[in-house]
């Protein structure tokens, strides 16, 4: 919240700051190479700067040198510096970052560790020459930069100096202009005392500094600045994986745990809170004896175990078993090896949150949510700071939006925390807040120069107090504050959606499909195996699906899952997913085997007789036309009876027959008996339709789309248009091109694909199947259409060899039909929206996740059309 002080107070404050700090952004000069001296540094040119006073080049990982070199002067406007601290910062936005003085290399920094305050010397000495160099290497998706450098003339606490103070009086000016406007002349006045002084007379000045001080603490008690708290934990954001694969992380994750805990040797009051129980496990069992220090660190509560969950995992994505596993693994593993578990949900950057999460947290033993990433909104501002996030049925967890940044959030920025502060408190009426120093993301934690700036401002009486505290701690003080008055806590009964990243449903599709496909077989090997190990003698094999959970786990981490890391990463994801596939289906396999010996069956009804079982896992009886890879032409399938069977003849000349009525977990037996002289197939008609009498389905000849739906039961035409219209946009522009789609999507269409063959493959009596194939420049897509008997459900097999960039598609179905609202199914719930959106909230989910169907209904009516997917996660209703 922008709150803009007189122009006669900013003044002074600036030129308070012109004695103590120089802006030398525009002094850098371009080199090829580390330079050897002032002379050579001199001779290079200077490096341009743009309409943002930035220093930028080439994305791509180009190399760029900056260096200069200068004189320490006598003094800044009067002002002596002779023996002050001289500290150089800068802020940059580089790949990898190396910072040089007198030619040696003193610091480095990475996209992330992307700010620096560095001592140049202890003691000012005017006539000093220092030489700087920096070598900066962008990015490889981005441009680099360097957006900030400059001198700053310090003192150490506790004593003064013109900058440290002028900071002070733009926070004070800061909180009068905002809680007492009519106060800000009495500052104006008090600033006479610095303004009739000559800063050449260091002593006075100082002296006068001192003074200004003292008369102006009674309007910083007036306005209360010291009721006012950040509760500060020690953090770093530590991404599992992102620009760097996993097994970077591990020895990431092992230097910030070690700084922190020698940071705290240093800094007592220093508490740090992490998350990620499988990255506890690895140091576990990789560095057992900085695992002992941790354990000891977590019983003096001086470290916070945050999270509760195996990883930080995306909250939309995965399925409800998946979320609740991720936390009964985390919790599990805290209460085991440190005695508690987490009572603090902490995911500050996954890319929005289903509405069933406080229902699972609140099982969990989690009593308060944490996070950032709704600040990123890009159509509306979330309306709550602290609010209670409740699900459907009734669980709630206190929730507390965090600062919008947590890297490096405490280094040298009092102004930043006012800034936040006086959005916060108005929002909420809470004078308590939280703040997360640390550099995070590639890890690194809170720093030595963070903890000295805040116990320097922990002792100004013109900044709000500043403790360190355990989120959990702060959490139930704002409970408590809130409990009190129960009309300032708000409650949220939704998802929270982010306006932002909607990309990542869709993105990287090979990710999805290999975790839905393992989320669905872990589960059934669970199932099957339970049975076996109750019916037979088959231990239940707990370790290895527990192994292979984990791996499931791992890889649905907020940057994998959602498709937004480096090639390598997914790399070792895809060999994950293969592992847990392999071991669920190992385990099934085993399983089923073990039932089967179970089974008593009757006299076979022929002496070549197979036995043939079908297992339904879901818990509904269901049936369904079956493929079995024998040919039809040599064997009859009859059912458990000996009664015989209709079957059919597959295009690919397999086995197809119907299974009726298979219990919910349960299995139906079945007869495979050798035959000759099969009847022959049905003649293939020439008209591209599927009947089965329940529905009527038309192909256009021209296009290979869906003409029509006619639904025999209803008596009614389901489609408004063509059917599974294959819809091509460009899609480019924006930043983070791996989260996100183009608002403006839709006004880029691109030429429809071309059809190349309709052919048809299946005519009944079980399945009625026509195959289309069309092109879109240079890629393929196939699609067979399949209908089987006494069934509602037109099934669309793609497969699509994609070689485009930059281009969404979407299969598009507009339906004869009118509801004012969709649904969507959500992990353990559903999502109800509305197909007409009228607040810019509404209209900004313009593209949303949904887990295996979505459903447009009209009520007045009795009739819908749900669609289902097997590992699509993003979708869009416009109308109907």
């Amino acid at each position: 919240m922008a709150v803009l002080l007189p122009e006669s107070i900013t003044a002074v404050i600036a030129r308070l700051r012109q004695r103590s700090q120089v802006d030398i952004q525009s002094q850098w000069r371009r080199c090829s190479a580390l330079p050897q001296g002032p002379a050579e540094i001199m001779a290079a040119p200077i490096a341009p700067l743009n309409d943002k006073g930035y220093i930028v080049w080439a994305k791509g990982r180009q190399v760029q040198w900056l260096a200069q070199s200068f004189t320490l002067a006598t003094a800044l406007a009067d002002y002596p510096l002779q023996g002050l601290v001289l500290r150089l910062a800068l802020t940059w936005w580089a790949e990898d970052a190396q910072i040089f003085v007198q030619g040696k290399l003193v610091q480095q920094g990475d996209l992330f560790d992307s700010k620096a305050r560095i001592v140049l010397t202890p003691e000012a000495q005017p006539g000093e020459t220092i030489t700087l160099a920096l070598r900066l290497v962008s990015p490889g998706h981005d441009i680099g930069g360097l957006m900030q450098s400059q001198l700053l003339y310090e003192r150490d606490y506790p004593a003064l100096d013109p900058g440290f103070v002028a900071d002070e009086l733009q926070v004070l000016g800061t909180y009068l202009a905002h809680f007492a406007p009519d106060d800000l002349p009495q500052l104006l006045q008090a600033l006479a005392v610095v303004e009739g002084i000559s800063p050449a007379g260091q002593d006075d000045f100082d002296q006068a500094l001192a003074q200004l001080r003292q008369q102006l603490l009674p309007l910083a008690q007036a306005v209360g600045i010291k009721q006012r708290t950040f509760h500060l934990l020690g953090h770093a954001h530590l991404d599992m994986a992102w620009l760097w694969p996993l097994a970077e992380t591990w020895e990431v994750g092992q230097r910030t745990f070690q700084s922190v805990l020698s940071l705290q040797q240093e800094f007592p009051d220093l508490v740090f809170g992490h998350t990620s129980a499988a990255l506890y496990e690895w140091i576990e069992h990789n560095c057992p004896a900085l695992f002992e220090q941790i354990q000891g660190a977590v019983q003096e509560n001086r470290w916070e175990l945050l999270g509760g969950m195996w990883i930080e995992p995306d909250a939309n994505l995965p399925s409800g078993e998946s979320l609740a596993r991720q936390l009964l693994y985390g919790q599990r593993y805290f209460q085991a090896q440190f005695g508690r578990v987490s009572r603090v949900a902490w995911l500050p950057d996954s890319f929005g949150f289903c509405g069933q999460l406080p229902q699972l947290l609140a099982q969990a033993g989690i009593a308060y949510f944490v996070t950032a990433k709704l600040h990123w909104n890009d159509t509306t501002t979330f309306p709550h700071g602290a609010f209670y996030w409740r699900s459907p049925e009734g669980s709630q967890v206190l929730t507390v939006m965090g600062p919008a940044n947590v890297a490096g959030v405490m280094d040298t920025r009092p102004l930043v925390m006012t800034e936040y502060a006086l959005g916060w408190e108005p929002q909420t009426g809470l004078k308590d807040m939280l703040w997360l120093p640390g550099v995070g993301d590639h890890g690194g934690g809170p720093t030595r120069d963070m903890w000295q700036v805040k116990q320097r401002w922990q002792a100004s009486p013109f900044f709000p107090t500043l403790v360190s505290h355990r989120a959990e701690d702060y959490l139930s003080q704002v409970e408590q504050q809130l409990s009190r008055d129960p009309t300032t806590a708000p409650t949220w009964q939704t998802e929270l959606y982010l306006q932002y990243h909607r990309g990542c449903y869709t993105n990287h599709a090979d990710q999805k499909a290999s975790n839905r496909r393992a989320e669905h077989l872990l589960a059934e090997a669970e199932l099957w195996s339970v049975c076996a190990s109750r019916l037979g003698q088959l231990p239940y094999p707990q370790n290895c699906l527990e192994a292979a959970w984990k791996k499931v786990l791992l890889n649905q981490f907020h940057d994998i899952l959602p498709g937004t890391s480096i090639p390598e990463v997914f790399a070792q994801a895809n060999q994950d997913w293969q592992t847990a596939i392999q071991v669920a289906t190992t385990v099934i396999h085993q399983a089923l085997n073990e039932i089967a010996q179970q089974v008593a069956w009757p006299y076979p009804p022929h002496p070549q007789a197979q036995p043939l079982l079908v297992f339904n896992a879901l818990n509904w009886p269901r049936s369904g036309v079956l493929t079995w890879p024998i040919s039809p032409q040599t064997w009859r399938i009859y059912d458990h009876n000996g009664q015989a069977l209709g079957q059919q003849a597959s295009y690919d000349q397999q086995l197809l027959f119907k299974a009726e009525q298979i219990p919910g977990l349960g299995y139906g037996s079945y007869w495979l008996v050798p035959q000759s002289g099969a009847p022959a197939s049905p003649p293939l008609p020439s008209a591209p339709i599927l009947d089965n009498g329940r529905l009527r389905v038309c192909l256009d000849e021209q296009t290979g789309e869906v003409a029509s739906i006619f639904d025999h039961d209803q008596q009614r035409e389901l489609l408004a248009g063509p059917g599974n219209q294959l819809q091509f946009f460009q899609d480019q522009g924006q930043y983070w091109d791996a989260w996100n789609i183009d608002p403006d999507y839709a006004q880029h269409p691109l030429p429809h694909a071309r059809l190349e063959s309709l052919e048809i493959l299946e005519q009944g009596p079980l399945r009625w199947r026509i195959r289309a194939c069309r092109y879109f420049q240079q890629s393929r897509f196939q699609q067979d259409y399949l209908l089987e008997a006494d069934s509602s459900l037109l099934q669309i097999l793609t497969c699509v060899d994609w070689q485009e960039r930059h281009i969404l598609v979407k299969a598009a179905f507009p339906l004869a039909l009118g509801s004012d609202h969709f649904t969507t199914e959500a992990p353990c719930g559903i999502v109800e929206r509305p197909t007409q959106p009228q607040t810019q909230a509404e209209k900004a989910q313009w593209e949303v996740p949904h887990q295996h169907w979505l459903d447009l209904s009209d009520p007045e009516q009795d009739c819908g059309v749900s669609l289902l997917n097997d590992s699509k996660y993003g979708c869009d209703v416009q109308g109907q």
